[in-house]
């Protein structure tokens, strides 16, 4: 590609890093991973009533624990700061100068209520509202008087007319837009404060941004950006517009179809590698048949020339699909310190955990990571170690244990339980499997009858590792507790 690939994210820090802006930092790191390049992190926080240092830390926690690192930007440091924007204004003031001086913008001094008039009188015609630019060529007089009045202006950009705005995107091809339909737009407001628009540009072209890969929804924000570049003689970058994440209902994504910040996935126990797999799908396709990647497969295959423009669909199955397999194959020690929080808001442990404690508690859960998706689903299988007080799960696991062999099984099981010390898997298989040989039954009618009368249910966890997790003395009073039931 030539010259050195700069791309950033430059998130609005007005809430936690959504799902979607964590997928454009993806594919902006994985752009910049594959070509040797640089990501840049930069704030965009000139929306003053909503930005906070808070949405900014978060943001940063969150792009952490993906494991999207930048190079440059907050924290990084480099040699084209400051990365916040509110850092920046002096460096907009001197683009606006020029602007305001070779009359590519001018100052406004149209009120709220006159825009929003002049707005209802377009939609009333059947018009596409847009300011008709009645300050653009206002007298310097009644500029000096409007501002002597007190009357603060913002400053609007010169958009020039008939001119077709034709751009390549590296994800819909070529796009053109007509200057007569954008209408002179407001770059600087009244508090002068730039607004996105204006402030983007400028960011992106001292920072030498050669590619900005960011949400469909900034494509209608191209044109006017791309007029801002052309009047101030700078370079444009490559843009790429990934497209919009729906919900299985195909309606854009939001609260009602689940989770949508990263931070609400972790607090869930996911785990990075499988959101990464999963976002990085979110819009891009593979080469081939593969769906489970590591980052480096990711970084070793990602290009922009398999990025689709048609929208993603944020499919909850499918992302538990592939964070079941990075779940699998986690050290129990990390999925129980996931669990922790979940099995203390359940009530199964106290806040306090004791060291022999814990240490059950990470062979109980290395037993149940095979069975669940994500850290929080682990309440719904625990059960079985923590409870002796169960009825039967049905009527069918009722049937079984009035079965005439059941008697027997049980009775040489408890024998053959009590004599044994110490517990462990490998005695209770030998116990088991002699049980079969002894009364020459097959392994269903040995085992099955066992499982119900130590947990209730028919499925669950391998018994040999199950009974001695639950210990003899356990096991012994949930079999006397069953049998009383049949």
């Amino acid at each position: 590609m030539g010259r050195e690939i700069r791309v950033r994210f430059a998130p609005s820090p007005t809430g936690p890093l959504h799902i979607g802006g964590a997928r454009s930092a993806l594919f902006n790191w994985l752009l910049a991973r594959k070509e040797g390049g640089k990501l840049i992190l930069r704030i965009e926080d000139t929306d003053l009533e909503r930005s906070t240092r808070e949405s900014e830390e978060n943001i940063k926690a969150s792009l952490r624990w993906l494991g999207l690192d930048w190079d440059e930007g907050i924290d990084a440091g480099g040699d084209y700061g400051p990365y916040r924007q509110t850092e920046r204004l002096d460096l907009y003031r001197q683009y606006t100068d020029k602007l305001l001086a070779s009359g590519q913008a001018y100052y406004c001094f149209c009120t709220e209520e006159e825009l929003e008039a002049e707005r209802q009188a377009q939609m009333e015609r059947g018009e596409t509202p847009r300011y008709t630019g009645r300050c653009r060529n206002l007298p310097a007089a009644d500029r000096e008087r409007l501002a002597a009045a007190g009357h603060k202006p913002t400053v609007r950009f010169h958009v020039p007319e008939n001119q077709q705005i034709i751009f390549k995107d590296m994800v819909r091809d070529t796009v053109s837009f007509d200057s007569n339909g954008v209408g002179d737009f407001v770059i600087v407001k009244s508090d002068g404060i730039p607004v996105y628009n204006y402030a983007v540009v400028l960011d992106d072209a001292l920072m030498k941004i050669t590619h900005v890969i960011r949400a469909e929804e900034h494509l209608s924000n191209t044109p006017r950006q791309i007029l801002i570049y052309q009047a101030l003689g700078l370079p444009l970058p490559q843009f790429g517009h990934i497209s919009l994440i729906l919900g299985k209902d195909r309606t854009k994504m939001s609260k009602r179809h689940g989770a949508t910040s990263v931070e609400q996935y972790k607090k869930l126990g996911y785990l990075p590698a499988g959101i990464v797999n999963f976002l990085a799908l979110l819009g891009w396709a593979p080469p081939g048949e593969q769906e489970l990647f590591s980052a480096d497969e990711l970084i070793n295959q990602f290009s922009m020339d398999r990025v689709a423009k048609n929208p993603a669909v944020f499919d909850v199955d499918k992302l538990n699909y592939i964070n079941a397999y990075y779940m699998k194959q986690a050290a129990p020690e990390l999925v129980t310190e996931l669990a922790l929080p979940h099995l203390q808001a359940a009530g199964y442990i106290g806040e306090h955990l004791p060291a022999d404690r814990k240490e059950w508690l990470v062979k109980v859960v290395a037993e149940l990571q095979g069975y669940i998706s994500y850290a929080a689903q682990i309440t719904e299988h625990i059960d079985v170690f923590f409870n002796d007080e169960f009825e039967f799960e049905s009527d069918e696991a009722h049937a079984i244990m009035q079965d005439a062999d059941v008697a027997k099984v049980i009775d040489v099981f408890k024998a053959r339980l009590e004599a044994l010390d110490p517990l462990a898997p490998a005695a209770v298989q030998a116990i088991l499997k002699g049980i079969t040989k002894e009364l020459k039954l097959g392994g269903k009618k040995v085992y099955m009858p066992l499982r119900i009368a130590i947990t209730g249910k028919m499925h669950g966890p391998e018994l040999i590792n199950l009974i001695p997790l639950i210990g003899k003395e356990r096991t012994l009073a949930r079999i006397a507790s069953l049998l009383a039931k049949v």
